[in-house]
């Protein structure tokens, strides 16, 4: 088993990123209930009837390797208010993607994602040393997608058909990615967002 991927704790100025647990589950839904989040079609955030299934197959995913979820806090109040990870790594390739993003209504259109993204693009790119790291979203997610190009991302292409939804229908995917050769960069415009975020 690749212990590329090791556990560890990513802490901002106003949130953190604590690994997630099975002691997490109800904070986790307290979270997504703030908006209703999981009645958005083209996402996967859990609910009440679907959250165990979505922890445990998160953690088996981490326990291969593969991925590293994470519960995003806020250091104020200290109670969970999203969900993000590492998905779909590959050591060898020195790929990763930053995938499984959500946060509650209350949160959204604040400096939380731009924070969140830092940390983890930081993470990615200084200690993991990878080449790239990948976003994929949903073609009809419109705001995941000016959200994602919003960090800087360039869009590689879209994934026809890639995959099928629990109603049987097909979903287009949105690839984009941020090289290693692109992220000081991006890390200074990031920087920056955060900046004049805070000056307001």
């Amino acid at each position: 088993m690749s212990f590329w991927l090791k556990g560890t704790e990513l802490k901002g100025a106003t949130v953190s990123l604590i690994p997630m647990t099975a002691d997490h589950r109800d904070e986790m839904v307290r979270a997504a209930s703030d908006g209703r989040l999981w009645e958005l079609w083209y996402t996967s955030v859990p609910s009440q009837s679907t959250i165990d299934q979505y922890i445990e197959q998160a953690l088996i995913d981490k326990s291969l390797g593969k991925a590293f979820p994470f519960v995003v806090v806020d250091n104020k109040t200290g109670c969970i208010i999203g969900s993000t990870r590492f998905c779909n790594g590959t050591e060898t390739q020195r790929r990763i993607e930053i995938g499984y993003t959500w946060y509650s209504k209350s949160y959204q259109r604040t400096n939380v994602n731009t924070q969140c993204k830092l940390m983890l693009l930081t993470h990615a790119f200084e200690s993991l040393e990878t080449i790239a790291v990948e976003f994929r979203t949903h073609w009809h997610n419109h705001a995941s997608r000016t959200a994602i190009a919003r960090l800087g991302a360039k869009q590689d292409g879209v994934l026809r058909n890639h995959m099928m939804d629990t109603d049987g229908n097909y979903r287009d995917t949105v690839v984009f990615s941020i090289t290693n050769s692109e992220w000081p960069t991006v890390r200074k415009s990031l920087m920056y967002r955060l900046d004049q975020m805070s000056d307001k």
